[in-house]
């Protein structure tokens, strides 16, 4: 009985830590997905661009929106952002994500556009798995890491009112 368990425990060992770092790495990429979709909302409306002047106190305000829910899972400061004015919906395929050599995306800006401006949101981050020989089978180019990217095309909102 104990050496049928050595036998099998083991794999069973690792087939259950395989299953909660797979849980993770899931839950990471949806929460990456639901929070970009949250703080898009905010430039959507219009909420960003009225409470903040110039690109990059609006970047910080889409980042703390976007760190409130993603913080739970995510290091906010290995996520990457770029927010595109892209003119058209149609014009949305010219924008494909640019990435270095090492497969991080390269932010093109942050332009959170005006009234009735189609806007492109994008959000990038590496997973890195916490156990050696998972991120070896799963992750990209054998790194151990995998990367998720959350794409939001939206036009925002005729949030300036004449009284």
């Amino acid at each position: 009985m104990a050496i049928e368990f050595a036998i099998v425990a083991i794999p069973f060992v690792y087939m259950m830590i395989a299953v909660i770092e797979l849980s993770l790495m899931f839950t990471s990429a949806a929460l990456l997905e639901t929070s970009t979709s949250q703080a898009a909302r905010q430039i959507r409306t219009g909420a960003i661009q009225q409470a903040a002047e110039g690109a990059a106190a609006q970047e910080a305000l889409f980042r703390d929106v976007l760190c409130d829910r993603a913080s739970v899972l995510i290091n906010c400061d290995d996520i990457q952002v770029e927010s595109v004015n892209i003119g058209a919906f149609g014009d949305s395929g010219s924008y494909a994500p640019e990435m270095d050599e090492n497969g991080n995306m390269v932010p093109r800006g942050f332009d959170a556009g005006g009234v009735n401006d189609v806007i492109m949101i994008r959000t990038f981050y590496r997973y890195s798995f916490m156990t050696p020989l998972i991120g070896s089978v799963l992750g990209e180019g054998g790194n151990g890491t995998r990367s998720f990217m959350s794409t939001i095309v939206l036009q925002t909102e005729p949030y300036e009112f004449i009284l």
